[in-house]
């Protein structure tokens, strides 16, 4: 028999976390949240992605901050400062393996059920536009499970795609998405004799020159970490190929560990401060900007991103640029709101247009490749999650579908539970 739930989430990210605690803080009893990892995080974790971009940066003032993501997010960050998992002084930069234990106990707390190494291998509709099931696969085999909502925070629709909602990718003259990544951390680096960033890139660029790097990435980008005498790495670069192939994905998983310590060689050999360092971990997955964006009922612009629009029904917000790593080869393509300037993200871009049960949150929302570049990091990824599980929530209290939520409600209750600030 098949078991029915109130909501299932797909996708044990940060998105998909907020979303099944916000269901439950709003009375939801049966949430069920599926991960495909033995914990989760997603991107925070399974990418090691680090740090948070969460705060307002400009062309007239690049590191002025302001947050603007609160509710579950706050709560994520007051844990992870109370366990040590925050480097001193700093927002952003916070431990990977702290984040796996705080957004399990989180879990535990508000007694959502989980599933993890679970994936949806496919969905069944009894209309054409209701999701009655999804399978999914584990390590049981194949079994069935019923919601009456369900709430994608796959990171690449799979739910909305297997459910046969019409979707984009990448950008429009060849469809290809930004590139993958993958992190890693490189420990026991003399930071006292550590060379500054423009001279490493110097030394870097000479490399490339001399064909001893072949990624296509015009600099070294670096990031501090909890610890010290480790640095954190998000400059590797695959391009061209598609997270949602499972061909080109493999393909881009031995090509980027290949690229990881050809990096780490380089900085070794090369770079004051690297000479007595060692390569101390990569991420357990390449990390993946862009895949699948579906089309909702709003599409989100570059415009609306950098022009800073606000709608009645915004439901999390956010300043970050918009950040496009070329899908092709070498450069990114950086462009600053206006000082003090931010833009809202509609409930409308969370609503697929043809599936009326379901909801998608995180990346893969209504957008354009220009406000993708921007709502995609983690902060404003959280805030969707929320906002989508507390959609949810209303909808199943008021016997409404998703889309006939009334915003009004919706943020109110998101003020309410301070996830978002007037």
């Amino acid at each position: 028999m098949t078991k029915e739930y109130d909501i299932i989430i797909s996708g044990g990210g940060l998105t998909g976390v907020a979303a099944a605690i916000a269901a439950k803080r709003n009375g939801v009893k049966d949430v069920l949240l599926i991960e495909r990892y033995g914990f989760l995080g997603g991107m925070a974790t399974n990418g090691l992605v680090n740090p948070f971009m969460s705060y307002f940066k400009s062309k007239e003032l690049y590191e002025e901050e302001h947050q603007l993501t609160f509710g579950i997010f706050q709560e994520i960050l007051n844990r992870l400062r109370e366990l040590g998992g925050m480097r001193d002084g700093d927002k952003r930069v916070f431990d990977a393996e702290v984040m796996k234990l705080i957004l399990n106990r989180m879990m535990m707390e508000e007694g959502v059920e989980l599933l993890f190494h679970t994936y949806v291998a496919d969905v069944k509709k009894d209309k054409e536009d209701h999701v009655e099931s999804i399978t999914i696969a584990n390590k049981g085999g194949l079994s069935s499970l019923k919601a009456k909502i369900f709430i994608d925070c796959t990171g690449d629709a799979d739910i909305a795609y297997m459910a046969g909602v019409p979707y984009k990718k990448g950008r429009d003259e060849d469809g290809f998405g930004q590139p993958m990544t993958m992190c890693f951390r490189i420990a026991n680096v003399n930071r006292s004799q550590m060379l500054p960033r423009k001279k490493i890139n110097e030394l870097y660029q000479a490399a490339v020159q001399r064909g001893e790097i072949n990624n296509p990435r015009e600099n070294v980008l670096y990031f501090d970490t909890v610890q010290d005498d480790v640095i954190h790495f998000n400059t590797t670069r695959v391009v061209m190929k598609d997270g949602t192939n499972p061909k080109e994905l493999t393909e881009a998983e031995l090509e980027v560990r290949e690229q990881c310590w050809q990096m780490y060689q380089f900085l070794k050999k090369e770079v004051d401060g690297f000479q007595d360092s060692y390569f101390q971990v990569s991420a357990p997955q390449i990390g993946i900007r862009e895949t699948r964006r579906i089309i909702g009922r709003y599409i989100l612009t570059g415009d609306d991103v950098i022009t800073g629009q606000k709608f009645e029904d915004s439901i999390c917000y956010s300043a970050y640029t918009i950040d496009i790593h070329n899908p092709s080869g070498t450069g990114t393509i950086i462009r600053y709101l206006d000082k003090g300037e931010y833009y809202g993200i509609p409930y409308r871009s969370l609503l697929p247009i043809n599936i009326n049960n379901l909801l998608v949150a995180g990346r893969p929302i209504s957008s354009d490749h220009e406000a993708h570049s921007s709502l995609r990091v983690m902060p404003p990824c959280v805030g969707m999650g929320q906002a989508a599980g507390t959609a949810a929530a209303l909808a199943l209290k008021n016997n409404v579908l998703p889309h006939q939520v009334d915003t009004k409600e919706l943020r109110r209750q998101l003020i309410k539970d301070g996830a978002i600030r007037e």
